[in-house]
């Protein structure tokens, strides 16, 4: 009797020992993180490229189960800067952005799966007030952890090309019509860290 509950005492440590951590739960460090675009002018004769300053990423990501993933993004779209004052208060007028009615850009994880050596990140994306599901392809770049090991960092890039008349956003040169591009290129590079204890 004694050995039979010894061998279940054993069984019930080995049990719980084996339940998977829960995933990990990261924010983004927007000093090492870029939110950029670019867009094609003049039918692709050149390109205006730009960034948005101010964003917040929640990442969970969970290696051993990538379906648990999710991600939550949000950008201030008043933070647009493409080096030019007079390009950056056009765009955040009624005629691109219109940051007064739609100041933020949101995306919103819905599934998350591995394809390869690729994350593929499906959900809601809302710009301008138009949502539209989209799918962004991410590559994990790498991981870091600390030298005190109490914080790990996890590095994504991702590219996708959206196309901003889907999101309401008609603008056309006055003279010339096709002066702006209606696709727009999205280049993502996200560092994102786990807290570490206070």
């Amino acid at each position: 009797m004694l050995k039979r509950l010894l061998v279940l005492m054993v069984l019930c440590a080995l049990s719980s020992s084996a339940v998977a951590a829960p995933p990990s739960r990261y924010t983004v460090d927007a000093n090492h993180s870029t939110v950029g675009f670019s867009v094609p002018i003049l039918n692709g004769v050149s390109k205006v490229r730009g960034k948005f300053t101010s964003f917040t990423v929640e990442v969970v990501y969970d290696e051993a189960n990538i379906s648990n993933s999710s991600v939550n993004a949000v950008i201030k779209a008043a933070s647009i800067d493409t080096g030019i004052d007079g390009r950056d208060r056009h765009l955040r007028n009624a005629d691109f952005f219109d940051v007064e009615k739609h100041p933020e850009i949101t995306f919103r994880s819905t599934r998350v799966e591995k394809k390869g050596k690729n994350l593929i990140a499906t959900g809601d994306f809302t710009m301008h007030g138009v949502t539209q599901q989209i799918t962004i392809p991410f590559t994990v770049t790498g991981t870091f952890v600390n030298s005190a090991n109490n914080q790990r960092s996890v590095g994504f890039l991702a590219n996708l090309n959206i196309n901003r008349r889907d999101f309401g956003m008609t603008w056309k040169h006055s003279s010339v019509p096709n002066f702006v591009g209606d696709m727009v290129h999205i280049d993502l590079a996200v560092l994102v860290r786990t807290e570490a204890p206070k």
